[in-house]
């Protein structure tokens, strides 16, 4: 999943640099949506492991 945040944000800030506005604030949009669902699940992975020790 964070695989597909970083290729997102590739995608944002190429579109950007071209200029295509709309693209890249959908792209950059998914890549942060993405990004804190990878974080979440980390977060709820580390605990679960803490808690089974």
């Amino acid at each position: 999943m964070l695989y597909y945040a970083i290729a997102f944000l590739l995608v944002a800030i190429i579109a950007a640099v071209f200029g295509f506005g709309g693209i890249a604030s959908a792209s950059a949009g998914i890549a942060q949506i993405l990004f804190f669902i990878f974080v979440v699940l980390f977060v709820l992975t580390l605990i679960i492991r803490a808690v089974r020790r």
